[in-house]
């Protein structure tokens, strides 16, 4: 195979983000086929946008047996992710999944359990995993450099939200429509870094969830959870959509320091010897290891989609190793589905979460989601 022949499903905002520096050439290996949308707007737009000879389609599964495609991009409402891809790998395509995986664990590992019968490149659009900030973070763990992890703590509520953001659209912050808020929409890629970082999942969390506290909506704007770990280290997550000014600030604690990220920087507080051992051997009143502030260099930069739109491109032409692995889009999706579960029934969640439960509690609230009385 010279190239991959791209095809891409949804025509949104992100679809259409993808199309545009596909066409520019900056994902080399990748040639734009075919394009799919169940609404004319979508469909007016690629007429007058793609190049000549891209093939259109109102149906994405006339375009996944058109035989123009090697590859599909999903980038349609996040309900649908699952579906579509199961409905590629059936066919023998590639696929790229737009963030979030699903909406609720359950269908997302169906979409696993059906990539695991493939020999395709999977992969989701975890294009933070590119940031040299996370990457570095990540390396100080694998190496050893911070030790055995003892705390972690992420508060990210610069996702500020007005009202008119959440009525543009019927389907926005509802239940059946969009199947989430803050957790599901917003914060996908930091539930993704703050597992991947530290090469852990918690074994429980406790959340405190609050629905429509700042806005005029069904779903989660604010959301302070607690997680703890086998090892016996704990979390914390804060999010909101409804703070101004809002804060990205993560901290990750270990036996021989501290990293902070913060403002795109790196400040690494490094000990001289591990808290362990200087807590055995120390026999004064007060005192504590001897500690080095490191701002740590950041090299490259953030490549950001067109990096893991490229890392998947040479995945399938060239057996490239994918930075963001499709089957791991489940572990994000499990933390906002335990922090939701842990909510509505008032109690820790341990981890693996209980699908089924969590799927019961949904079907409940979309039950009598807004979007049912809008549409």
């Amino acid at each position: 195979m010279e190239f991959m022949r791209l095809g891409v499903i949804g025509l949104g905002n992100m679809g259409k983000g993808h199309i545009r520096y596909i066409l520019k050439g900056d994902v080399p290996g990748a040639k734009l086929t075919a394009v799919s949308d169940n609404a004319e707007a979508g469909r007016q737009w690629a007429k007058d946008n793609v190049d000549e000879g891209v093939s259109i389609y109102a149906d994405p599964y006339e375009m996944m047996d058109s035989g123009k495609v090697d590859g599909i991009l999903i980038a349609t409402p996040h309900y649908s992710h699952p579906e579509l891809a199961i409905a590629c790998f059936k066919r023998g395509l590639h696929v790229m999944v737009e963030k979030p995986a699903g909406v609720f664990t359950k269908q997302v590992r169906e979409m696993n359990d059906a990539y695991a019968k493939t020999d395709v490149k999977f992969s989701m659009m975890y294009n933070q995993r590119t940031n040299p900030l996370y990457r570095k973070l990540k390396d100080l763990v694998d190496s050893g450099e911070l030790g055995e992890i003892r705390r972690t703590n992420w508060i990210i509520t610069n996702w500020y939200r007005s009202q008119s953001y959440y009525d543009s659209g019927k389907w926005r912050a509802t239940w059946e429509g969009e199947g989430g808020g803050v957790l599901l929409n917003q914060d996908p890629h930091q539930l993704d870094l703050w597992q991947w970082t530290i090469s852990m999942m918690p074994k429980r969390v406790r959340a405190f969830c609050y629905f429509g506290k700042h806005r005029d909506i069904e779903v989660e704007d604010d959301v302070t959870a607690f997680v703890e770990y086998e090892n016996g280290a704990t979390g914390v997550f804060v999010t909101t959509t409804g703070e101004s000014p809002g804060t990205n600030r993560l901290e990750i604690s270990g036996d021989r320091g501290k990293v902070v990220i913060e403002d795109n920087k790196l400040t690494f507080w490094r000990l001289r010897e591990s808290e362990r051992e200087f807590n055995a051997n120390f026999k004064g009143g007060f005192g504590q290891p001897e500690c080095w502030k490191c701002d740590v260099p950041i090299v490259g930069e953030n490549s950001n989609h067109r990096g893991i739109m490229r890392n998947w491109t040479n995945a399938i032409l060239h057996g490239e190793e994918l930075i963001a692995p499709g089957e791991e889009g489940i572990k994000g999706l499990m933390l906002s589905n335990a922090m939701l579960l842990s909510t509505w029934i008032d109690n820790w969640v341990d981890l693996p979460i209980d699908e089924e439960l969590y799927y019961a509690q949904l079907q409940e609230r979309i039950e009598s989601s807004r979007y049912r009385k809008r549409t």
